[in-house]
């Protein structure tokens, strides 16, 4: 029988005080681990620093059996391992590849006999049979998906065992599973729960605003101006920062020219030796180096208070990496500053580096060919069709995506049944359909990313409060002026703020329905003329409403 609401918030109220100290929790953590005391599935999007880890550590403790985290950096998961080792929540250990297999066999086997509480291990960690067979026997009550929206960031292409998570919950019987997040706007959070196969999730979102950043774009006509604007604004900021660029070289270029100028400076990427990595990042740290000129390999689970500023050198690869890289500056809430140097010519490059896998149809035949007679594993199937293991789990991704095959486990791909175009009663008809629905998933999934990038120039280029535009792509609603943007230091009112609410015709959150573009939802109004619609198959696009409407283009929709 399910326990009354308020009897599940006052034992995460009193858990929180006990065992952490917390005598004020904070927004959204009691509501987060009452859904998991209540046995439900739980997304949590909370702002840097609002606790997240609380969350499951407290839950964990409350509940019977060991907990699993799946965390996506080994050093992330260090950190997290210091922070429950100085609270008595219970012991941890991490299964990742730093350990021997020895020392994971026996993690396994201790979590297994109730002797440790948390499980810390990367998601490619579930490739290993034994690994999901220990934890099978140790029957986890809670599944936590850390970091939750490298699910949507990397799952598709970078990392492709991200979007394997769900098989793996489902063969650990579906505990209730906590994902966790700073940055996700709505699109983002459906995925999360479509990928890892979330059960009618209890959703805590709590503000997105920082209120501390100081937002400004400077807009650049060359590439020359751009670089040497940036490195001048360095020298001028005081504090400790971070620069973000698109490349390696990029990074290396302008640490060396930042030493030039007498800076403390160092270039991060996964292109570097690791333990040059570590080096940089305990220097940064440690307060030896000023400024990191990054890639975005370099961030996640830095928790430095005192970062005075984030600069873009590139255009980031969406808004969501965007608020995630800025949200790095201010941790202490004193004013930082998060500058974009903008370019419009710069945006098609990052439209090219953000095309999803291009899938060839050729090896997906052959992917079809090897799956479609019975059940096989991923790399049973690479081997037969001599792909390379990671080319294979990404192609495997696109048939599971199009609702070809589907992994019961991990690592174990069967043809669904049905999945053949019955129109076609051949054998090689069948495929090509197969073939056809994984490019088709591939496209769509090309123009969303296209789509969240275009939003970054509706960010840079568009009209009034730069924080109100950046928060509702978020869904938070908020209005202008903020007083802390480029925009609203220089115009005491945003444009918007002129027009009378009712003079729109959509307000945000209305769906709609495009001639060509099919269903969507308003996300974003800009004035009177100007609405920014995330349709289902498209993505986002920006439209002059009037001329719309006028045409028969768009229309209200009832859902």
């Amino acid at each position: 029988m399910t326990i009354n609401v308020e009897e599940l918030h006052r034992r995460a109220t009193d858990a929180l005080a006990d065992l952490l100290g917390h005598e004020e929790p904070r927004p959204g953590q009691v509501e987060a681990i009452a859904g998991l005391l209540d046995g439900r599935d739980t997304l949590a999007v909370l702002a840097t620093g609002a606790g997240k880890s609380s969350i499951y550590q407290v839950a964990a403790a409350l509940l019977p059996g060991p907990t699993v985290v799946v965390s996506p950096l080994i050093a992330l998961q260090h950190d997290q391992q210091r922070v429950i080792a100085e609270s008595d929540v219970g012991a941890a250990g991490a299964a990742n590849s730093t350990r021997s297999d020895r020392a994971r066999a026996d993690l396994l086997e201790a979590a297994e006999a109730g002797d440790v509480e948390f499980v810390f291990l990367a998601p490619e960690q579930f490739r290993r049979p034994e690994t999901l067979e220990r934890l099978r026997a140790a029957a986890p009550s809670l599944f936590v998906v850390d970091e939750a929206h490298c699910v949507s960031v990397w799952g598709h292409d970078f990392r492709p065992d991200y979007l394997r998570l769900g098989p793996v919950i489902e063969s650990l019987g579906h505990p209730p599973v906590l994902a966790l997040t700073a940055t996700a706007a709505p699109p983002v959070q459906d995925e999360i729960i479509e990928r890892i196969g979330m059960q009618a999730p209890v959703r805590v979102v709590t503000g997105f605003d920082r209120p501390q950043l100081h937002l400004e774009v400077v807009t650049c006509t060359d590439a020359r101006t751009k670089a040497q604007g940036l490195l001048d604004r360095v020298q001028q900021t005081t504090g400790t920062g971070l620069v973000y660029v698109a490349t390696r070289r990029t990074a290396e270029e302008l640490a060396a020219a930042l030493e030039e100028r007498g800076e403390a400076a160092a270039a991060y990427h996964a292109g570097l030796p690791a333990a040059q990595r570590k080096e940089t990042q305990d220097a940064f740290l440690g307060g030896d180096l000023r400024v990191v000129v990054a890639t975005n390999a370099f961030g996640m689970g830095i928790d430095k208070p005192d970062v005075r500023f984030v600069f873009h050198h590139d255009v980031p690869e969406s808004l969501d990496a965007y608020y995630q890289e800025i949200g790095r500056a201010g941790r202490d809430g004193e004013r930082a500053e998060a500058v974009l140097w903008w370019r419009s010519a710069d945006l098609e490059k990052r439209h090219f580096a953000s095309g999803a896998i291009d899938p060839d149809e050729a090896e997906l035949a052959r992917l079809c060919s090897a799956v479609r007679g019975g059940e096989t594993t991923v790399a049973e199937a690479a081997a037969r069709t001599d792909l390379a293991p990671g080319r294979a789990d990404r192609l495997v991704n696109l048939l599971v995506e199009a609702g070809v095959v589907e992994l019961a486990e991990p690592n174990l791909v069967t043809w669904i049944d049905g999945a053949d175009d019955a129109s076609s009663g051949t054998s090689s008809g069948a495929l090509d359909a197969a073939v056809a629905a994984a490019v088709g998933a591939a496209q769509r999934r090309r123009k969303l990313a296209r789509s969240r990038v275009e939003m970054v120039r509706v960010y840079a280029e568009g009209r009034g409060c730069r924080r109100e535009r950046l928060l509702s792509y978020f869904g938070d609603t908020y209005q202008g002026p903020c007083g802390h943007c480029d925009r609203c230091d220089t115009v005491s009112e945003p444009a918007a703020r002129e027009v009378l609410a009712d003079e729109r015709p959509f307000a945000v959150g209305d769906p709609v329905e495009h001639r060509s573009w099919g269903h969507g939802r308003v996300v974003q109004l800009e004035g009177v003329d100007r609405a920014t619609v995330l349709f289902d198959d498209v993505g986002y696009k920006q439209l002059l409403v009037p001329l719309a409407l006028e045409h028969g283009i768009l229309r209200p929709s009832q859902g």
